[in-house]
């Protein structure tokens, strides 16, 4: 990035021609908007890769480093990654997955043979429960009933296993019905076809017969009847719908159809962990149990073969790499170039031993300072918080009470775990990719499935520390901020506050905020789904969220050009945590400083001035109008832009601070300016 000035933000990507009142987004990010070349291996690029790209080359060089060792001490007589010793460390796990990915050649000779056992295994399944067991394991290629394990809605101090529609191989129900997407469908029917012909599919016993394309078509085919079982994304964010506890008999009478004893048996869980789950869709579960009792089981056994075969292509020869690619990056992201084989070796290793590689990271790149400084700021969010739910003034003082409860509950974290886990028992096969990404996967599983019935791991981490992001988690009532995150220019611990609070202090107040937003605030202190608000309270909330929906359903991401809509009830609960944090931030920093020290320029810009032009800079960035289109159908968030400029267009302080006026573009009249918190 662009060398910072005194006040440590980057004043040089400005565009001139755009007046900040119009665009503040514009304004502080259109020199790099107009200029900057997006990389040809990726569908999106702004702030938060940049930090990404670091975190990434800092993982690259611990990974290689335990690969070299790998690589330094062999057995005696081995002449190839198959000969060397099952590693029983994470260090020489990590080296060791790595080194047989970034082994291409050993990879081509290899060829299918790796999941040669698993596609007979398919092909043979003689009956649904069969099929039902094959599609549960967590090495499957597909499965229409995903589970995972989170924590209990009703009571926090358990784990549950939760069930989820699933079975797409598009992002989202809506591609196989909105015609927009109708062209995606034909590049989908290709793929398909391709995989089927690369991995030898038609012919293949118990298989549909007939030729590549008549594979595809069955496969789309059934996805099209499944999608129309699934419920839509804005339903899925309903915590309380998605809310129903059933035990083995309720589970049968919602879809007496379903072999609900083989699904369990194939997930691997003990089937205690399923005594009682979460069905967070039923009306899906329900359908698709149907639909699959009433499907062909030819059709069954190639969705399951093909999408078996579309879930390892990245770990097998290169021509089902890129055809892998050519769909998935190009068709439905718009990148142009597939990423670097260094680059996706590094990604599969943290996603089977992230936590490993976090600690070395941790080490070497996360000083106590940071945490430190980082803690002085949570503080100074929590207190402005407090201060604000105070002040209140459409809520009563019964849920006003309850909020301040909730929010002196709320647990910090940040950098780093005060425990780390270790991957013993992870069995990675020297030689044998496809063999251990299958038993990763596995791991995993029984790694989540064996907390059932056990003690709440308070100290647990759902993002590893070289993750560049940050979380609310409702059911620990805990806001988590990863040690990668905690770089310029979200936080940087020698520039001025004003840009600490800009960056990393409306993302804690974001956080805090999800704690408030349309569905977290339905969480109590405790982490359990219990409404603790007046029936007053709650529709004066919901006439504000309201407000909001209406006003981001009207815009339209300039890389679209007004030809797609954002989905206003789909990221309202981002939205509202983006006001929040923004706002909050803002308030923060106000009572933290002296009139003075606000006024004080630097750089050119007031404090004030200085903390939007931080979250302007957070959020620089731009995505391929196939991305866009993307995540406009399924990314609970807002483009980039209307997370800078709709949201610091409801701030009376924005339009001080740079003396907005009636007529400028980021002007919003007071009574459509929305508060809630």
């Amino acid at each position: 990035m662009t060398a910072a000035l005194p006040s440590g933000l980057d004043l040089e990507q400005v565009d001139p021609s755009t007046r900040l009142q119009d665009d503040l987004f514009g304004h502080v990010n259109g020199r790099w908007l107009a200029e900057h070349v997006m990389p040809a291996d990726r569908s999106s690029d702004g702030a938060f890769h940049a930090l990404r790209d670091l975190s990434e080359e800092r993982v690259r060089e611990i990974v290689e480093e335990a690969a070299a060792d790998v690589a330094a001490a062999p057995p005696e007589g081995a002449t190839g990654a198959e000969q060397l010793p099952i590693p029983t460390t994470d260090h020489a796990r990590v080296g060791t997955l790595y080194r047989m990915f970034m082994d291409t050649e050993a990879i081509e000779a290899a060829g299918l043979s790796g999941l040669e056992q698993l596609l007979e295994t398919i092909g043979t399944a003689d009956d649904l429960d069969q099929v039902v067991r094959l599609m549960a394991a967590p090495d499957s290629g597909a499965s229409a009933v995903l589970a995972y394990v989170w924590t209990d809605d009703h009571d926090s101090s358990q784990y549950q296993v939760k069930l989820h529609q699933g079975g797409l191989g598009l992002p989202d129900e809506s591609y196989y019905r909105e015609e927009h997407h109708a062209e995606t469908r034909e590049a989908y029917a290709a793929h398909l076809a391709n995989l089927a012909r690369l991995a030898e599919l038609p012919g293949r016993p118990g298989l549909v017969e007939g030729t590549a394309q008549d594979v595809a078509a069955a496969v789309q085919d059934f996805e099209t009847r499944l999608a129309a079982c699934h419920v839509d994304v804005v339903r899925l964010r309903d915590r309380e719908k998605s809310d129903n506890p059933m035990d083995a008999a309720q589970r049968r009478e919602l879809a007496p159809a379903f072999p609900w004893d083989a699904y369990v048996e194939g997930t691997g869980a003990p089937a205690a962990a399923f005594d009682v789950v979460s069905v967070g869709q039923p009306e899906f579960v329900s359908a698709a149990a149907q639909l699959l009792a009433d499907e062909d089981l030819s059709v069954l056994r190639t969705w399951l073969a093909l999408h078996t075969v579309s879930t390892y292509a990245p770990y097998l020869p290169a021509a089902l790499v890129q055809e892998d690619f050519d769909f998935n990056g190009r068709v439905l992201s718009g990148a142009e170039e597939l990423r670097e084989r260094w680059k996706r070796g590094v990604a599969l290793v943290e996603g089977a031993l992230g936590f490993a590689v976090g600690r070395e990271y941790v080490a070497r790149h996360f000083p106590a300072a940071h945490k430190e400084r980082m803690t002085a700021l949570v503080d100074a969010l929590m207190d402005a918080y407090r201060d604000s739910i105070r002040a209140l003034d459409w809520m009563t003082p019964a849920t006003r009470e309850k909020a301040l409860e909730k929010l002196e509950r709320f647990t910090p974290k940040i950098g780093y775990p005060e425990t780390w886990r270790t991957y013993d028992g992870l069995e990675i096969v020297p030689g044998d990719l496809v063999a251990s990404v299958r038993a990763s996967r596995r791991f995993e599983a029984d790694f989540e499935f064996s907390k059932v019935g056990g003690p709440m791991d308070e100290g647990e981490w759902h993002m590893t520390p070289q993750t560049v992001n940050a979380y609310y988690n409702p059911g620990r009532n805990e806001i988590v901020f990863p040690a990668a995150i905690l770089q310029p220019p979200f936080f940087d611990a020698e520039a001025d506050d004003a840009v600490n609070f800009g960056g990393i202090g409306a993302v804690i107040g974001h956080e805090i905020g999800h704690g408030f937003d349309d569905q977290g605030s339905k969480y109590d202190g405790e982490g359990n789904l219990v409404s603790w608000w007046t029936d007053e309270d709650r529709a004066a909330f919901d006439e504000r969220a309201a407000r909001l929906v209406a006003q981001y359903s009207e815009l339209s991401p300039r890389e679209l050009e007004d030809a797609h809509l954002v989905n206003g009830a789909l990221t309202i609960g981002e939205n509202i945590g983006d006001l929040g944090g923004l706002s909050i931030a803002v308030k923060a920093y106000l009572s933290s400083h002296d009139a003075a020290e606000v006024e004080r320029e630097i750089d050119g810009l007031t404090g004030l001035q200085r903390v939007f032009w931080s979250w302007a800079t957070v959020w620089r960035g731009r995505n391929r109008p196939q991305e866009a289109i993307r995540r406009l159908a399924v990314d609970p968030h807002a483009p980039m832009e209307f997370r800078c400029n709709a949201v610091a267009g409801h701030l009376d302080e924005f339009h001080e601070a740079f003396d907005v006026r009636e007529g400028d573009g980021m002007y919003r009249a007071p009574e459509e300016r929305v508060s809630i918190w």
